[in-house]
């Protein structure tokens, strides 16, 4: 039975450990957080190094701010353990190349959390557009402002998720693109964006984000040669549209997906992973170097 340790008990943290605390295949040794007005039933810290000094740990999950990823991942790095670091890798692309380059010193498996990956109907998505010649997709994630997201914008909070899930289901490079946002409400970062991009074999890509809709949407539409795919990331519903007469009537069905949590199938390939398994689906440090790039660069 492994033993993790959670770095980070807001929001997301607290969803890998409700998760986490329903498994049989980890034992939460312990936990870290500034913020010791919750109690837990597990050994307690309010600084990694403590952590680190007086617990015997076998992999952590960083749900730090992203702004302290770096240096929460490179300490648990130094010392061989195996770390999920929630999205994204960094709050920088030099923080990202560090977090890399100590990785690969000290022969420490790294994951980063782009848990969307780990959506059912994603998965089903991808599934169907094998083989398929993908003419364009459309991806819309929407919804109002998280008052707990305040050292980042919608570009790095929301976007990479959508930049990643792009490349992740097309397997293509971006070949250009244009980033657009605007700053509506936050007081520091954008609140709204739109990333368009063009992909090898003429694929057009348009993302949609903001924190300015009074309601959430998590969409993915996708035009094929065979067929119109919509996928809604919430529901975990995928329909497929094709055969298109000239009547204007279409045929409609509605495809498989054995829905799940995705936090929970992506902590189980995370635990797969540290216990040996190098054919993974979880994101790599390197993928999400790539989708940081994107999203932090201006054109």
């Amino acid at each position: 039975m492994l033993n993790i340790a959670i770095i980070g008990l807001g929001a997301m943290g607290r969803n890998h450990y409700r998760i986490l605390k329903e498994s049989n295949k980890v034992n939460i040794a312990a936990l870290c957080d500034v913020d010791t007005s919750n109690t837990y039933d597990e050994n307690f810290y309010t600084d990694v190094e403590s952590l680190i000094e007086n617990e015997n740990i076998d992999a952590a999950i960083v749900a730090v701010p992203t702004f302290l990823h770096h240096d929460v991942a490179i300490k648990l790095i130094k010392h061989k353990i195996p770390l999920l670091i929630e999205k994204p890798v960094a709050s920088t692309l030099k923080e990202a190349e560090e977090i890399l380059k100590a990785a690969k010193e000290f022969n420490v498996k790294v994951a980063i959390g782009h848990v969307e990956r780990f959506n059912p109907v994603v998965k089903a998505l991808k599934d169907e557009l094998k083989d398929k010649e993908i003419y364009s997709i459309n991806i819309t994630r929407v919804g109002p402002f998280p008052p707990r997201i305040a050292d980042v914008g919608v570009l790095t909070d929301l976007s990479v998720h959508d930049i990643d899930l792009t490349r992740y289901i097309t397997h293509k490079n971006i070949m250009r693109k244009a980033i657009f946002k605007s700053q509506k409400i936050h007081n520091h970062y954008e609140d709204n964006a739109i990333i368009s991009f063009e992909l090898e074999n003429d694929i057009i890509v348009n993302l949609t984000t903001n924190w300015l809709t009074p309601f959430k949407k998590r969409t993915i539409e996708v035009a094929c040669k065979e067929a119109y795919y919509e996928a809604n990331l919430i529901t975990q519903d995928l329909t497929e549209y094709s055969q298109y007469h000239t009547n204007n009537s279409y045929v409609t069905r509605n495809c498989f997906v054995k829905k799940d949590e995705p936090l929970k199938k992506e902590l189980q390939e995370f635990i797969k992973f540290v216990q040996g398994g190098d054919d993974t689906e979880l994101c790599s440090i390197e993928d999400s170097m790539i989708t940081l790039e994107i999203a932090n660069q201006e054109e």
